[in-house]
């Protein structure tokens, strides 16, 4: 791999590690019509043991607002979505992969929050004309 490759490499995956960490900063709180969904392709789809499989951007958006009207999380839940242990994947090509486990954390407005989940984060990503977008994610309680 040449320079100019190993740079690009790094750039693009800084890109996606900064898509995952936005993704879950919005989904807490944040404006999901427009910043939430821009992340997404047009055709992303998104899957969770236990909730119906998802795709495009009307179900995604239908999903997170309804998981926001239920109050599992978002705005005055005192919950949060914590990212760690990513490792991307980055080719070269228009196409990358993310795996990370996932925490969740509930009474985030205490001195001793809880985790209240945790488990894995399988992503596929396509480089677009506006910067990296997340094609899938399968979201995995293992």
């Amino acid at each position: 791999m040449n320079d100019v490759d190993a740079m690009q490499q790094l750039i693009d995956e800084a890109a996606i590690r900064n898509l995952i960490a936005r993704m879950a900063h919005l989904a807490d709180a944040g404006d999901l019509e427009t910043e939430y969904l821009g992340l997404f392709t047009d055709d992303a789809t998104w899957e969770r043991p236990g909730f119906p499989a998802v795709k495009g951007h009307a179900e995604i958006l239908a999903a997170a607002q309804e998981r926001r009207r239920t109050k599992m999380q978002g705005p005055g839940t005192n919950t949060r979505h914590i990212n760690t242990t990513l490792a991307v994947q980055v080719d070269g090509s228009d196409e990358a992969t993310a795996q990370s486990y996932w925490l969740f954390m509930g009474k985030t407005d205490t001195s001793a929050p809880v985790v209240t989940g945790c488990g894995r984060y399988v992503d596929t990503f396509w480089r677009t004309d506006d910067g990296w977008k997340m094609s899938s994610r399968q979201i995995l309680n293992t």
